[in-house]
């Protein structure tokens, strides 16, 4: 007569290997290599790659069409900030040495009351540039809208970017992912408030980061719109004036 059958006995797993504090130290280290390098190839990618365009000052500038200036802010009277101001004598001077034949400013003008582009175009007039020589882009809401819109609406293909030396390199960055063929020129970026200019040479770091991505997905701007002829028409006129 066979043995009654019980229930078998359960399986008591084994343990696995305890991490040592060594091998958590080596984990730790290769997540933190590897979380640097996610920020560091792209960064990397932006700021070198967009300095390697830009010109020292306006007189070693070489001739482009067009000058695109983007924009910086206005004064609580509507006129040019401290910053664009800076930007938009240069693309004045630019425009008197022959460097450029037009003068593209992009700027914010999303809400009522608040319109960059005729701020930049009104201050210009005022220094002497012909307004039927600057053309305006009321939908240059961030650095990648300025370029991918002067490509796509409005048919730059070589240019001048004009802004604050810390941010050229990005400019010039996302400038050239979109099809311009681009140099730039850097203005000061000293300020009464040091404060507020080492805050916006540290934001350098999150907007490159955005500028690597937006250029990865081929990021459509906010406002793309149809195409304009208004740069063409100026280059067309000044090309057909003896």
């Amino acid at each position: 007569m066979s043995a009654p059958q019980g229930n078998p006995a359960p399986t008591v797993p084994t343990a696995g290997p305890v991490p040592t504090p060594r091998g958590r130290r080596r984990t730790l280290a290769l997540g933190a290599a590897a979380l640097v390098l996610v920020v560091a190839a792209p960064l990397a990618w932006v700021q070198v790659g967009g300095r390697l365009q830009v010109s020292p000052d306006v007189a070693s500038t070489p001739e482009r069409p067009v000058a695109i200036v983007l924009g910086a802010g206005l004064r609580p009277d509507g006129s040019p900030s401290t910053f664009l101001r800076r930007r938009l004598d240069a693309a004045r001077e630019l425009y008197e040495q022959g460097k450029v034949q037009v003068v593209l400013v992009s700027g914010d003008n999303s809400r009522e009351g608040y319109d960059e582009p005729t701020a930049m175009l009104d201050w210009l007039v005022e220094q002497g540039v012909p307004a039927e020589h600057v053309v305006r882009d009321f939908a240059g809401f961030d650095t990648h809208d300025t370029c991918v819109r002067a490509h796509e609406i409005f048919g730059v293909t070589e240019a001048v970017v004009v802004t604050q030396d810390y941010h050229l390199p990005r400019a010039l960055f996302s400038c050239s992912q979109a099809g311009i063929d681009a140099v730039g020129v850097g203005v000061p970026s000293t300020s009464v408030e040091p404060p507020k200019a080492v805050m916006y040479r540290v934001r350098e770091v999150p907007a490159s980061l955005k500028a690597a991505w937006d250029a990865l997905t081929h990021r459509e701007p906010v406002h793309l719109g149809a195409k304009e002829t208004a740069v063409s028409d100026v280059l067309e006129s000044r090309s057909a004036t003896p």
